[in-house]
């Protein structure tokens, strides 16, 4: 079975409320929320109100993604919020064993994202400690973008160095999700989908949520 992680980031604004009475229905397992700050990234999303807003409603664990400079200032309001799973660039952050440390003694479970152009040996003195890796598999900052294929072949990188070094990481990828990439990713390794648009925008997003978590 794939985790699926519905990405906020895609949602109705207008109707928050009942998009997240979607997400409490359907199979979905975690919901991932993409924080912005427009400066690590060119666009500028929500932050701790709307964070708040969703933690009071929502069911699903949370799957926090910090696309800013500097995660490790939020740390103790991640926890606050009550996130399950908290997501720092590994670009974004220059003491990454530091911040991870800082994460667990939080509560909290210790993501790591590399951005499209950064390799996955970045990674080999870090692997054993983080609960997961996120790969993007767009230019991150905003949603509805292509699928850059070379995810797949990484993916694949990321699955030896996780099987070789004896950690328990699972791999996330969260662009370009959809119903042709989906199935592609998960053979290569994938263990978590993130999925936006395609989810959000589906005439039926509980059966899009069902048909990713079959895979």
């Amino acid at each position: 079975m794939t985790l699926v992680s519905p990405s906020l980031l895609a949602a109705d604004f207008l109707h928050l409320e009942s998009e997240m009475q979607m997400i409490n229905r359907s199979e979905a397992d975690w919901l991932h929320l993409d924080v912005m700050d427009g400066m690590f990234v060119p666009n500028i999303s929500f932050g701790f109100p709307v964070l708040e807003a969703v933690a009071s409603v929502c069911k699903k664990p949370l799957d926090v993604h910090y696309m800013i400079e500097k995660p490790e200032r939020y740390i103790a309001q991640t926890a606050k919020l009550g996130a399950m799973m908290m997501n720092v660039h590994q670009e974004a952050t220059v003491h990454l064993h530091r911040t991870v440390q800082e994460i667990h003694q939080a509560g909290m479970k210790a993501g790591v994202t590399l951005n499209p152009s950064t390799p996955v040996s970045t990674l080999e003195d870090i692997i054993g400690d983080v609960d997961m890796v996120l790969l993007m598999s767009v230019n991150p900052g905003f949603g509805g973008q292509k699928f850059i294929e070379n995810t797949i072949a990484k993916v694949k990188r990321l699955r030896k160095l996780i099987d070789e070094s004896g950690s328990k990481a699972l791999i996330e990828v969260d662009g370009g999700v959809q119903g042709e990439t989906a199935p592609r990713l998960v053979q290569a390794g994938v263990d978590v989908l993130v999925s936006g648009s395609y989810v959000f925008k589906a005439k039926d997003p509980e059966a899009v949520i069902h048909s990713l978590r079959a895979l």
